[in-house]
């Protein structure tokens, strides 16, 4: 069968299940099979395929099916300027949380050397993309669950940049390392009972969500911590939900925190807290 009418095919079975990106979807899974670009793809439509490349395009959609994100049916996810190995065991990098790059970027000039931590490292994509673009800076990255970090130092590894970051298995209010010019966190922030909510809930891990039963036990663990882990005028960049900033800027506030900027992510929700440590 030619590669437009499996296409078709997949494009049904995705569409009959509700996946509104069904189109888009079977041709990125139909480039993982044949181990071509989406583009190149779409200029071999009348090209024939072979029969055990069909079973194994319509296993995927199967799993497609299924609202198995595509990223995680992928392995890999593309974030800032740069590609990530993703599975199970991390959230999948969101667009939204490139705001964290950037507002670290602009805090940081290219000549700088500072010292960064990542709290919750996940895949990694954080701290990567920031060391990518400032060469003098290193990064401590901490995260509780030990197939995080192991997937976090083989993206290090990938972008060569393991002699640039140490890793620790910790949760943030165990964590006692020396002062930082700068931390960095994308936080479980989900309310708990509203977990079950999320499309995802199936697939994304658990820990990397649960915010606690105000959806903030973990972003007032981090705020505190970084009170002590931060030198006097260091930087605090966190990811939050998009109810949240009243809440957070007073916790901020109550630990001695300046709010210098909030940010709105591409939906036009509140998504990013800049912070100055001034005592």
């Amino acid at each position: 069968m030619k590669i437009l009418d499996n296409l078709k095919d997949g494009g049904e079975i995705l569409k009959k299940n509700n996946i509104p990106s069904y189109k888009i979807d079977c041709e990125i899974l139909m480039s993982q099979i044949l181990k071509i670009s989406r583009e190149e793809v779409l200029l071999n439509l009348e090209k024939e395929i072979k029969r055990d490349e069909r079973e194994k395009y319509l296993k995927l959609v199967n799993r497609r099916k299924k609202n198995e994100p595509i990223a995680y049916i992928m392995k890999n996810k593309n974030f800032w300027r740069d590609k990530f190995i993703i599975n199970r065991n991390v959230l999948i990098p969101r667009p939204d949380s490139e705001h964290l790059v950037e507002q670290a970027l602009k805090l940081i000039r290219k000549d700088q050397a500072k010292r960064i931590l990542d709290v919750g490292v996940g895949s990694g994509c954080l701290a990567i993309s920031i060391l990518k673009e400032r060469l003098f800076c290193k990064c401590d990255a901490i995260d509780p669950c030990k197939n995080a970090l192991n997937l976090a130092k083989i993206n290090a590894n990938l972008h060569q940049l393991l002699d640039r970051i140490k890793f620790y298995k910790r949760d943030v209010d165990n964590f006692y390392n020396d002062k930082y010019d700068l931390i960095i966190s994308n936080p479980p922030y989900i309310n708990r009972h509203k977990i079950k909510y999320l499309g995802t809930i199936n697939y994304e891990p658990n820990l990397a969500l649960d915010g606690g039963l105000d959806g903030l036990e973990i972003i007032k663990k981090v705020i505190s911590r970084s009170k002590h882990l931060l030198k006097i005028n260091g930087k605090l960049i966190l990811e939050i939900g998009y109810d949240q900033k009243y809440k957070v800027i007073s916790f901020l506030k109550k630990k001695k925190f300046f709010i210098n900027k909030i940010i709105k992510d591409y939906g036009n929700n509140i998504r990013c807290i800049v912070s100055t440590k001034i005592d």
